[in-house]
């Protein structure tokens, strides 16, 4: 059954408007009785359907005359067609319609639209759906059970905005160890702390994972918008301008939507929200318009576009984070979000510091004489103890006094994982450090092809690894981020590290003889070029805190220029 046009009467308490939808336009006329109603239908030929509300469809029908069918008792082919609506289906693109035309009427505004609504489904071929009553729905509603397809019907009123793509140990005899040896000796040489604790997880950072954790539940958990938008099934779209009738009420983090959204229809969807039965796809806000009562885009958009599907970022059961993981913040995060309240980790290192020498004043508040200097080196290796994770030991300065100093070391051993001195560490008739490790513990003294530093004692003391540092403190602190830093990672549990470094362009001239690498301290000019300290003394200690890292130059001979690329490494990739 096809109809030339189609009317709709909406009755009010005063009067009553028909709506009549053709081919070529769609008006709204007033029409205070039934007489005048049929006066307006008089001169249909090939009929209307006429969907009353208030008014008696049989008194329409002797008005109209024989050729006039009620629905849906009368399933005969007619020119006329009486069946009722509900005026509810259309109830939000009323107000819509009536806000964005002032002194339109309610009723005028119902009967407009919902003949254009059911034009529309004639022309596409869908209006002998809607005479098909739904199972459960009141069989003397036309269109109980489409509600959304009626919605659906009527064409965008807003043009949409353009869619967007923005949403979018060392051989005896050697007498110069190279770096990359030495470190390689060092690695074989050392085990990690084994013991483990459990911790908190709000209260891990900086452990060490001695186990891989496991999620208690996916992240996310269910399917979710990952944007503020509008949820709608991918099914329900094409190409070209969509316009998708909106669901009252919404979706939010927090606040599901607990019914389903039919296909064709759309729901307000905010960013975290799980997604509403029925919803598979969401459009971005700001690729949208809408009246309030539909929302309209371009398409075609993406099947489950701006989406996150349960578990795409961990998986139930699965290991987030592996073990030697040391734990930042957004590794507390990640543990928290997944339902991980306790991690078990290594037990914290504890790095003992002891600075030794007779010409070391201990505490800078103390008065220094012209032959004495300030002890610079144990707050230096305290904090950096600190700064790596680790537990610092303040084993405090000792005379060179060899007695004190085996006195100081025990109790180093006792209360520490490994210590750090700093002084003594050479061959000189004061360097009571080396003398001891070598007479009472297992002593190799490397002279290492390192500049600054060379003297290295690696020794065991009781069980407790040793490293002794250069007295020097420009010398004390690269020894100690080239080969202190991952000997210590190794100890911690959290494996050998390696500094990240990355090539820039040379702000200096040098000419480098072989045979020793070198490390020039340096910071990054505002183009990203390294300049390097003006002086290359090792007691320059202004140099360390001018720098923002170090410029590692090779083993062999080079000849740097401005220009020249260089390995620039930043403090930072030593963790400090």
């Amino acid at each position: 059954m096809t109809f030339e046009r189609v009317a709709v009467l909406i009755d009010d308490e005063e009067t009553g408007w028909l709506g009549i939808a053709t081919a070529e336009s769609v008006t709204a006329v007033a029409c205070a009785s039934a007489d005048r109603i049929a006066d307006l239908l008089g001169g249909v030929s090939e009929g209307a359907i006429l969907l009353g509300v208030a008014t008696d469809p049989a008194t329409l029908h002797a008005q109209l005359g024989p050729d006039t069918a009620i629905w849906p008792e009368e399933t005969e082919p007619a020119s006329v067609l009486l069946a009722r609506i509900d005026p509810d289906t259309l109830a939000a693109e009323t107000d819509a319609y009536c806000a964005s035309h002032p002194g339109t009427a309610p009723a005028a505004a119902l009967a407009r639209l919902m003949a254009q609504a059911l034009y529309s489904l004639q022309e596409r071929g869908e209006l002998v759906d809607l005479m098909t009553p739904v199972a459960g729905a009141t069989s003397q509603v036309l269109g109980a059970g489409h509600e959304i397809a009626i919605r659906s019907a009527l064409p965008a009123t807003q043009a949409p905005p353009h869619l967007r793509d923005d949403c979018f140990a060392m051989p005896q005899g050697v007498a110069w160890v190279p770096v990359d040896e030495a470190l390689d000796r060092l690695r074989g040489a050392l085990s990690p702390v084994t013991e483990t604790v459990t911790c908190r997880t709000a209260e891990a950072g900086g452990r060490v994972l001695a186990s891989a954790p496991i999620a208690r539940r996916s992240n996310p958990p269910m399917p979710n918008s990952a944007v503020d938008g509008y949820g709608f099934a991918h099914a329900a779209t094409g190409d070209g301008p969509q316009r998708l009738p909106l669901l009252a009420g919404r979706a939010a983090a927090g606040q599901p939507y607990d019914g389903q959204v039919p296909e064709g229809a759309a729901i307000r969807i905010l960013t975290g929200a799980i997604l509403p039965k029925g919803v598979d796809t969401v459009v971005l806000e700001e690729d949208t318009a809408t009246d309030g009562a539909a929302v309209v885009f371009d398409g075609p958009v993406k099947p489950g576009a701006n989406t996150r599907a349960a578990g795409e970022d961990v998986a139930q059961g699965t290991p987030p984070l592996t073990e030697g993981h040391r734990l930042r913040a957004p590794d507390l995060a990640l543990l928290s979000a997944l339902g991980i309240a306790e991690v078990a980790v290594h037990r914290r290192l504890r790095v003992g510091v002891l600075s030794t020498g007779d010409e070391i004043v201990p505490d800078p508040g103390l008065k220094a004489l012209p032959h004495q200097i300030w002890d610079a080196n144990r707050p230096m290796l305290l904090n950096l103890a600190k700064a790596w994770g680790y537990v610092p030991v303040d084993l405090g300065h000792v005379r060179d006094d060899a007695q004190a100093i085996e006195a100081r070391l025990n109790e180093g051993a006792a209360g520490a994982d490994v210590i750090l001195t700093s002084g003594g560490a050479s061959a000189g008739d004061e360097d009571h450090v080396s003398a001891l490790l070598a007479s009472q513990g297992v002593l190799s003294s490397w002279r290492i092809a390192l500049k600054p530093g060379r003297p290295l004692a690696l020794a065991m003391w009781q069980g407790t690894p040793v490293f002794g540092l250069p007295g020097n403190p420009v010398a004390a602190l690269v020894c100690s981020l080239i080969f202190a830093a991952p000997a210590l990672s190794l100890m911690s549990g959290a494996g050998w590290t390696k500094p990240t470094g990355f090539r820039v362009p040379a702000a200096f001239s040098k000419s480098k003889k072989p045979g020793r690498r070198e490390y020039l301290r340096a910071r990054l000019t505002p183009d990203g070029s390294a300049e390097v300290f003006r002086s290359e003394g090792s007691g320059r200690i202004s140099g360390l805190s001018w720098a923002t890292g170090l410029v590692e130059l090779p083993d062999g001979a080079v000849d740097v220029r401005p220009g020249t690329p260089v390995r620039y490494l930043p403090y930072a990739s030593f963790g400090i």
